[in-house]
């Protein structure tokens, strides 16, 4: 098989050459479908593994990104190549960004933020709860989704930076 050929059957099956989405087929959506979702999960995998777990807002940002290019990619509202392209760059800055971050705590704390102490030996912190923008009733769920039926029974409580709340009890 020719190159010329090789790529052409690419061009029929994905629509590559397709100048507005409503020129795509049904089966050229699907395929793209098929093919944006094998790529994205490679792009994942090479990716590090955290930002998909406890996601801090430096995460969930790149994961709405992400959904979004790809979305594009796969309905034909943009390049099919750019797109994933641009996925890629995604995952490419947030791999440096999360590099450096780990090394440099300012990096880390502009892109990740930190964690608030909430409760510390058994007196919750009123003004960390509120800057946390967090009422009274959100963090008794939170403590009794831990098992926890009142916060003097808490040595301390962190709104970590993924936004759960850990807890170290007495």
């Amino acid at each position: 098989m020719r190159l010329a050929d090789f790529l052409a059957f690419f061009d029929n099956a994905l629509g590559l050459s397709a100048v507005q989405a409503h020129d795509l087929t049904t089966a050229q959506v699907c395929i793209r479908s098929i093919v944006v979702y094998g790529v994205l999960v490679l792009l994942v995998r090479l990716g590090k593994k955290r930002f998909l777990g406890q996601a801090t807002a430096f995460d969930a940002v790149l994961i709405v990104l992400i959904g979004s290019v790809a979305s594009r990619a796969v309905s034909g509202t943009a390049p099919f190549i750019a797109s994933l392209a641009a996925t890629l760059c995604f995952i490419a800055v947030h791999w440096v960004i999360s590099y450096v971050a780990r090394s440099s705590s300012v990096v880390s704390y502009l892109v990740k933020g930190h964690d608030t102490i909430l409760i510390r030996n058994g007196r919750v912190d009123r003004h960390a709860l509120r800057d946390a923008h967090m009422s009274s009733d959100d963090l008794e769920e939170d403590l009794r989704q831990q098992g926890i039926g009142k916060a003097v029974d808490v040595k301390e409580a962190r709104l970590e930076r993924s936004g759960k709340l850990s807890v170290i009890r007495k």
